[in-house]
């Protein structure tokens, strides 16, 4: 575990990662947290398609476009799933298979790891340092809690910007609005087949490759060649 992947050259590379999906399962607290919400406002039970809409976009997005909330009660939205979310729900998460090994083999080939989210980064800092995972990572951008950044193309340029001495950026990510932030930079998205996207989601979006688990992801490193 942690050893260099044989002819993976990604020393000085920044490698840029999606939470929910990507690293983590956090379908169970994110559908509990939504189901309390809309029982709180009066709306009926959540379907289960709408609940794995709910998982990856910014959660106001979310509210809006998937559970139809109005403008007028969004607010009154967002602070129900939180109340349920802080009290325990956050932490209903399990890491994937295969993403601890891949971290500890990028991070031991030399490549710069960071985490650029649409969950709030108080809450994505937490629930990494929850699971083991913190520490893999160079810096954790996220969300800030007033919604004011909270767009997946919003935490890919904090991710940027943070360090600007690496190389060759790319994304990976499981829903079609991690394809869409990254190309807003430039930057190809490596499609995390394994986490909420729907059927054919990856696909239709762009990605510039789609990976059945973890373990494919140094491959499709390779097969996304160097700019320069």
């Amino acid at each position: 575990m942690g050893d260099p992947v044989p002819g993976l050259s990604v020393a000085g590379r920044m490698v840029l990662f999606d939470l929910d999906g990507t690293l983590v399962d956090s379908a169970p607290g994110i559908h509990a947290s939504v189901r309390f919400a809309a029982a709180a406002l009066g709306l009926p039970a959540p379907t289960p398609t709408q609940l794995n809409a709910m998982v990856g976009p910014p959660l106001q997005e979310g509210f809006v476009d998937v559970l139809g909330v109005p403008a007028a009660r969004l607010d009154a939205a967002v602070d129900a799933y939180r109340t349920h979310y802080r009290a325990g729900a956050m932490f209903d998460v399990t890491v994937f298979a295969g993403i601890p090994d891949l971290l500890a083999a990028l991070g031991a080939a030399g490549a710069v790891l960071a985490v650029t989210t649409s969950k709030p980064e108080v809450f994505a800092r937490d629930i990494l340092a929850a699971v083991g995972l913190f520490d893999a990572f160079a810096s954790v951008h996220g969300a800030t809690l007033d919604g004011a950044v909270r767009h997946k193309e919003q935490v890919v340029r904090l991710g940027l910007e943070a360090h600007p001495g690496t190389r060759d950026p790319v994304l990976v990510g499981d829903r079609a609005q991690d394809v869409l932030g990254a190309r807003r930079h430039g930057l190809p998205c490596v499609g995390a087949g394994w986490g909420a996207g729907d059927p054919g989601e990856l696909e239709a979006a762009g990605a510039a490759v789609i990976c059945a688990s973890p373990a494919e992801v140094p491959g499709a490193l390779r097969s996304l060649r160097p700019a320069g």
